[in-house]
């Protein structure tokens, strides 16, 4: 078993076309060509040694490994969702300081003596 990993900009392309079952949508979220989704995918099989989409007419469907890949890819990307949330959220907790003039903060913070 090989210890490489499948690059992780093919893994996203993946992803994408598989949940759009298009290269041209999965493109239009990515933001790059539908050429540069086909050359991703492509890539990918290569470096898996199978097919991950059956082409057919104009449609796209996922091949059995792509489907059974495409569930598991999608969990592993929904985890590194979370933790990515959780960590951001742990580090939102900080203090604020504010530094101002005192001029400002008796103008605008302080509020004004009592009258009797």
């Amino acid at each position: 078993m090989s210890k490489r990993l499948p690059p992780l900009n093919a893994l996203r392309v993946f992803d994408a076309a598989a949940r759009h079952l298009s290269f041209t949508k999965a493109a239009e979220e990515l933001f790059v060509t539908q050429a540069a989704v086909s050359h991703q995918i492509k890539s990918l099989e290569d470096f898996l040694g199978l097919k991950l989409f059956r082409r057919r007419n104009r449609s796209l469907l996922l091949t059995e490994e792509g489907q059974s890949y495409y569930l598991d890819i999608k969990e592993i990307f929904s985890a590194i969702n979370e933790a990515t949330r959780k960590l951001q959220a742990r580090s939102a907790k900080g203090a604020l300081t504010v530094s101002l003039l005192p001029s400002f903060a008796i103008q605008w913070l302080v509020p004004p003596p009592l009258q009797l």
